[in-house]
């Protein structure tokens, strides 16, 4: 048995077909079908049952699938940090950063990095903080952003701002005078944009309203903090999100009561040093987020 064996066998498990298999591993079919029958044969017995010109898979692949799926995936990992290896030191600087903190910071950051390095550019990708820290691992990216310490072993996480979160109304709901007010928690109604308890911060408001015994109504659950936002610029209800979100989108904004604290964390490889320029960058991201948070 060979590695190759259960990489060909996994994909055609994967996606059905030989065919399909085929262009996900980017070889040809026949490739494919010499491959599983080469497997076959070392094995003595059939991986699948051939029905008019389709596959089905035999109780004893099924069983083999579950138990070499973690070791293909895992094979696919070494040859992704492989890659990374012999494609050398890229000149772009690799960011990845969750979906609303890409789209609330990145813009102007980057904006303002290339005025004055105008010979260099990124690459951006938007991921959430689990993706992030495997693509960091993998030395597929320089540095991440997030709102959340994975403490994660191998991970550096280096706190750049700390702020608190808050609460996000359309326009014209408060009067100047309110919105230099803390709002509390349990005043916020029956009409609330929730952030899904799966994020770090969603899960601390969560508890926080839980503590208090709050009796609030959440009409929607967001996945994303620029979701929520985005709902209450809507006119769907209040929500609560961080500041650096908050500032990107027309909406009326209020510090809650009790303060809920956020911070704006940069990631990167224990082993890694940032270059010049990626430096330069992650100076940009918060010099922008100060601004953000004033």
């Amino acid at each position: 048995m060979r590695l190759r064996h259960l990489e060909v066998f996994n994909a055609i498990m994967d996606v059905g077909s030989i065919t399909a298999a085929g262009a996900a591993l980017g070889i040809s079919q026949s490739s494919v079908s010499k491959v599983l029958q080469h497997f076959e044969m070392q094995l003595g017995w059939s991986l699948f049952e051939r029905q008019a010109g389709k596959l089905s898979p035999t109780p004893e692949a099924r069983r083999l699938y579950r138990d070499s799926e973690k070791l293909v995936a895992h094979l696919k990992t070494v040859r992704r940090l492989a890659a990374t290896f012999s494609r050398g030191v890229d000149s772009a600087v690799r960011v990845v950063a969750t979906p609303s903190l890409a789209q609330a910071l990145l813009p102007a950051a980057v904006t303002a990095w290339r005025r004055r390095h105008p010979g260099e550019r990124c690459e951006i990708s938007t991921f959430h903080t689990v993706d992030m820290v495997s693509r960091l691992m993998l030395g597929e990216a320089d540095f991440g952003l997030t709102l959340d310490n994975p403490c994660r072993d191998g991970i550096c996480a280096r706190l750049l701002l700390e702020h608190h979160m808050l609460v996000a109304a359309p326009p014209g709901t408060w009067s100047e005078a309110e919105c230099s007010t803390p709002l509390p928690i349990d005043e916020l109604g029956q009409q609330v944009v929730g952030i899904a308890t799966t994020d770090s911060l969603g899960a601390l408001v969560q508890g926080v309203v839980d503590a208090r015994e709050c009796e609030w109504h959440c009409v929607s659950v967001a996945q994303t903090h620029l979701l929520a936002a985005a709902l209450a610029a809507a006119g769907h209800g209040l929500a609560l999100v961080d500041p650096f979100t908050a500032s990107a989108m027309p909406v009326q904004t209020r510090r809650s009561q009790p303060s809920i604290p956020v911070g704006l964390w940069l990631l990167t490889r224990e082993e890694s040093k940032l270059s010049p320029a990626a430096q330069l960058l992650v100076d940009a991201v918060g010099s922008h987020a100060r601004t953000c948070a004033a």
